[in-house]
């Protein structure tokens, strides 16, 4: 598959993504006034309260998201998300409100399980949901935790404020049930805190070590001889997380098809690893 067709397949999955998000608010969980948690969440809270639509909350509240993750994430990261959120805000307007069942627990289930496949395929996409995933998608730079568990503790204050205003204590316990099924969903898809080692042998070191000098990751060069040809080369071996395999794939590929890489499951890292 070209590399054109690749960034077109990424933004039909994030597209993709944005439909199971807004299927899950406006099917399960809007319906029955429970919360999604996060941005979202704090959007919903306030269409409660007030005649302001969703879909205008929803895209408002993220704007200094964005903001702040295109400074911190990079613009390739954050036009996925820009695309994401954008999308999210026009199906929200679309997909009819509607509420497809009428137990709490159920919706509260099954749309926290759409959320977090959306989120989650976004993140594969790489790119995110917005809101609260992009400030998850930061702390992550910076510590080795689950991106899901984040977004479940920063939910948190949103699902208590929803508890107080709305006066209803069993809406806001549902909708914790729903944060909690969308962050284990999103952390099976999306594994970024998981590290990897990868071994390059290649004929184009110096412009793999150019490419690859740019991203946030140290690389050491490794001479090595082929047992059956005696041919000498050289070897790159970088450590790298899982959300950040996909561009390193695609610097390889595009500078040298011919490279032989062996990508091995890491660990643990100690020493002076770059978390950002």
């Amino acid at each position: 598959m070209s590399l054109e067709l690749k960034n077109i397949w990424k933004y039909v999955v994030v597209v993709l993504g944005a439909a199971f998000i807004a299927c899950g608010f406006n099917l399960f969980l809007v319906p029955l006034h429970l919360l999604s948690g996060g941005v979202s969440g704090l959007s919903m809270l306030v269409n409660y309260f007030t005649p302001i639509s969703l879909s205008v909350l929803y895209f408002v509240f993220n704007i200094p998201m964005l903001v702040a993750g295109w400074f911190q994430l990079g613009k390739r990261f954050i036009i996925l998300s820009i695309l994401s959120v954008v999308a999210t805000t026009w199906l929200i307007a679309v997909v009819p409100e509607t509420a497809l069942v009428s137990d709490t627990l159920l919706a509260a289930v099954f749309g926290g399980v759409l959320v977090g496949i959306g989120a989650g395929i976004s993140f594969r996409a790489g790119g995110s949901s917005g809101g609260f995933d992009i400030i998850g998608s930061i702390v992550t730079r910076y510590r080795d935790f689950p991106i899901g568990n984040i977004l479940v503790a920063m939910n948190g204050v949103v699902i208590l404020a929803a508890g107080y205003l709305q006066g209803n204590w069993n809406l806001a316990l549902a909708s914790i049930v729903s944060i909690f099924v969308t962050g284990k969903v999103v952390d099976m898809i999306h594994v970024s805190h998981f590290k990897v080692t990868v071994y390059i042998i290649t004929n184009e070191t110096d412009a793999l070590l150019h490419l690859l000098l740019e991203r946030p990751r140290g690389v050491t060069k490794i001479k090595t001889q082929g047992a059956f040809s005696n041919v000498e080369k050289d070897m790159l071996m970088t450590v790298t997380t899982r959300y950040e395999l996909a561009e390193l794939k695609r610097i390889i590929k595009q500078t040298d098809p011919k490279a032989f890489v062996n990508i091995v499951e890491t660990v643990g890292v100690m020493g002076s690893f770059r978390r950002s």
